[in-house]
């Protein structure tokens, strides 16, 4: 783990203190998540976090305020994902690199093969 990874995590668990299980709690897990896996991102957090208006309970208001947008009747739901995207912007956190293309798919022109020679 660096610095930052520690430090950020360090600072979201502060932030957490006295409000375990409530909506900003949680956002703060998803938070540490990144920070765990991505140490650039956790850099950014660790600076951001120092800022009242970048506490994860302003976090978690930008989390709310697409809930209630997108509320159908009684019932309001951020899937996790979508809620990740939120946070990303809120913090200004760059999309994690999508996984590599593992195929290896060969050019035509290496394959050695005419179609002439199947008819």
């Amino acid at each position: 783990m660096t610095h930052y990874q520690a430090q950020a995590i360090a600072a979201i668990e502060r932030q957490q203190a006295g409000i375990e299980n409530t909506a900003p709690w949680v956002a703060g897990e998803q938070l540490k998540d990144i920070c765990r896996s991505e140490p650039d991102s956790a850099e950014l957090i660790a600076h951001d976090l120092d800022v009242s208006e970048m506490s994860i309970q302003a976090a978690e208001k930008k989390i709310k305020a697409y809930a209630d947008k997108h509320k159908k009747g009684n019932f309001a739901y951020v899937p996790p994902s979508v809620a990740e995207g939120i946070l990303r912007d809120f913090y200004k956190l760059k999309k994690p690199d999508a996984p590599p293309d593992l195929r290896i798919v060969p050019p035509a022109s290496t394959l050695g093969l005419n179609l002439e020679d199947f008819l």
